[in-house]
C-alpha cells in the first residue's frame, strides 16, 4: 500500500547532542539513527503524538511546554526493500526526567515488540559522515 505517512519526530537537543534510535536496514546493510516519535494519528495534534509515541515507545515524559516547532521535511526512500514517503514535521523539546540527559542508551519497545535503543550521538558524528541521521533534510535543519 503505497501511501504517504504523517510524522512527528522530536530531537531533544542537549549542547552538541540529539537524542536517537538506532536502525538497520538488512538489505542496504546499514546501521542508521532517528530521533524518536512516529505516524500521526487521525485527530490527534503532532505534538500530542511526540507526548504518546515517547510514553508508548521508552516511558518517557516531556517537560511541560517545551516542544518547539523547528519545521518540516519530505523523506522519500527505500528501508528493507520496500519504498517510503513521509512527511516528516520537526520538533525539538526537553526530557521532563532531567537524569535521562545523562543516560548513555534508554531502552525501550516499539508496539510490535521490537526494542528500542535510545542513545545521545553528538551532531560530529553525522557531521563527519561517521553516522548517517534520517529523515535527509533533518541534519541540515539543525546545523
Amino acid at each position: 500500500m503505497n501511501q504517504i505517512r504523517p510524522l512527528a519526530i522530536c530531537v531533544f537537543r542537549n549542547r552538541d547532542r540529539i537524542l536517537v534510535a538506532e536502525g538497520y536496514d538488512p538489505i542496504k546493510d546499514e546501521t542508521f539513527y532517528r530521533p524518536l516519535g512516529g505516524g500521526i494519528e487521525f485527530g490527534e495534534r503532532s505534538q500530542e503524538t511526540i507526548r504518546r509515541e515517547l510514553m508508548e515507545e521508552i516511558g518517557v515524559k516531556l517537560k511541560q511546554d517545551t516542544l518547539k516547532y523547528l519545521g518540516v521535511v519530505e523523506n522519500i526512500f527505500t528501508f528493507n526493500g520496500s519504498p517510503g514517503h513521509e512527511i516528516v514535521l520537526i520538533y525539538d523539546g526537553a526530557l521532563e526526567d532531567s537524569g535521562l540527559y545523562d543516560q548513555a542508551v534508554i531502552l525501550g519497545k516499539e508496539a510490535n515488540g521490537e526494542e528500542i535503543r535510545a542513545m545521545w550521538k553528538n551532531l560530529d558524528d553525522f557531521r563527519a559522515g561517521k553516522s548517517i541521521l534520517y529523515p535527509d533534510g533533518l541534519f541540515k535543519m539543525l546545523e
